[in-house]
């Protein structure tokens, strides 16, 4: 290993330790706050401290091995040199995997995020895609886990969504989904196509990190508020009280709006928690077209008019046009079952930020 790295390793679980003895503290168990960041540091450290003891353990087992291997009984000479390859091989899988565990992490990557799913081009059947794509996340989700919530939606004319904005809360939520930003591409025959012709549509796709106060300072001066009344299929709130809440940022003109919950104020809330983080995406792809220059994110921009991926209904194929990544699995996909997906992505980035670790 090399020493820079065993240095880091080494500092990484010095500060893990010391983190676990303030953690046995009384006084940090009254503090919440500082608890709560504590633990956050440490969790963040576990899997890679981990697996530098385990590193640590199986090097001092390769030096021991060694130490046998002058036996003069041949047969324990043999065993223990079997022992070192074993422990030598073990330490190369570890190291390799620390060097990816030592990569920048993301600093959303823990976050809860907030989708919003457009149909774009293509009619009606890019809207009844819209909600097919939101389906599949949900379905995702649901398979993970985690928790979601619908936050905002205008059904298409003949199903599906024009628009549709959710929440999805869990662990590492941002970490597996924050590349599927991009533009959709649908290639099918529409239900509403008599003469069996296959069709190409889109929709767009926009991830954001959830966003707190702290991440974003806005002033509330820059925001318009609108109330009015909630459109939906009937109820006795419909359309008799001004429930429904519309936000405007009025420097960036990003607007959102929101009419899932029958009272003002939780629209509100809801609201707030959208205009946040896209307002917090906006500056943030700012800050990244800045440093993008040399090195747009390898498996994307993130912009909503960059085809990132094609769902072939005939073929039943998904390819993903970002990494060259394609599979036969199209029905499964679209139940949720995206896996595969997710994780060719991160791996592709992961060697991607490698490579610029190994240039830097």
């Amino acid at each position: 290993m090399e020493e820079s790295m065993r240095k880091r390793l080494e500092a990484m679980l010095d500060r893990y330790n010391a983190i676990e003895e303030e953690l046995s503290s009384p006084d940090v168990g009254s503090d919440i706050q500082k608890l709560t960041k504590l633990t956050k540091e440490r969790a963040g450290m576990g899997e890679a401290v981990e697996k530098f003891q385990t590193f640590l353990k199986k090097e001092r087992d390769a030096e021991d091995a060694l130490a046998m291997a002058d036996s003069d009984d041949s047969e324990l000479a043999d065993f223990a040199k079997e022992e070192r390859r074993a422990a030598l091989s073990e330490m190369e899988t570890l190291e390799q995997e620390l060097r990816i565990l030592l990569l920048p992490k993301d600093p959303n990557d823990d976050k809860n995020i907030i989708v919003e799913i457009r149909g774009a081009v293509g009619g009606d059947e890019a809207d009844i895609f819209a909600g097919d794509l939101a389906r599949m996340y949900f379905r995702y989700a649901d398979k993970q886990g985690w928790k979601t919530k619908l936050l905002d939606a205008s059904e298409g004319p003949s199903g599906g969504y024009s628009s549709i904005s959710f929440m999805i809360k869990g662990d590492m939520v941002y970490s597996k989904l924050k590349f599927e930003s991009g533009a959709h591409r649908v290639q099918r025959v529409p239900k509403t196509e008599a003469s069996g012709r296959i069709h190409t549509s889109t929709a767009t796709v926009l991830v954001m990190p959830e966003a707190e106060e702290v991440d974003v300072q806005i002033n509330p001066s820059d925001l318009k508020i609108d109330t009015y009344h909630s459109q939906g299929a009937g109820g006795q709130n419909v359309n008799k009280t001004e429930s429904a809440v519309r936000i405007t940022h009025i420097p960036t003109g990003i607007v959102v709006a929101c009419q899932t919950e029958k009272a003002q104020l939780q629209n509100k809330e809801i609201a707030m928690q959208m205009i946040r983080a896209k307002v917090f995406a906006h500056f943030q792809e700012a800050e990244d077209q800045k440093r993008a220059t040399e090195r747009k994110l390898k498996v994307g921009t993130g912009e909503r008019s960059e085809k990132i991926r094609t769902y072939n209904y005939p073929q039943n194929r998904v390819t993903d046009h970002r990494i060259g990544f394609t599979i036969q699995k199209l029905d499964r996909v679209m139940e949720g079952d995206l896996d595969e997906i997710v994780a060719a992505l991160i791996h592709f980035d992961e060697e991607q930020k490698m490579l610029e670790a190994e240039n830097a």
